[in-house]
């Protein structure tokens, strides 16, 4: 198992921008996949991004463009830097790792709103 820790979250304007952090308890480089989920009060978890350990990213359709998903093996940490931000990205972000099943961070709260 893996133990994730997010940060980064907070209350933006629309328009804005804000990177999220995943820092795992150990080395990543091991990891298949890492990555991105959201939800959003009476909504469902949905995907946002994903990194694989060679470093191919998936977007969900709404955020290409906009947000984007990397990895520093060194740090141990996965990255979401997410700009142009929309009222409707509000949402608890939560990290996944996918070690032994999936394992998922606490989460981090973002908000976007005027």
């Amino acid at each position: 198992q893996v133990q994730l820790v997010e940060s980064g979250g907070d209350l933006v304007q629309p328009g804005g921008s804000l990177r999220l952090s995943c820092a795992a308890s150990g080395s990543i480089v091991s990891i298949s996949v890492m990555g991105w989920y959201r939800q959003a009060p009476g909504k469902q978890r949905e995907p946002v991004a994903t990194i694989s350990s060679g470093g191919s990213t998936w977007y969900l359709g709404s955020v290409k463009g906009r947000f984007t998903i990397s990895r520093d093996n060194a740090k141990n940490t996965v990255y979401l830097q997410m700009n142009t931000l929309k009222p409707e990205d509000t949402a608890v972000y939560l990290c996944f790792a996918d070690k032994y099943g999936r394992n998922w961070g606490q989460g981090t709260q973002v908000t976007v709103s005027s």
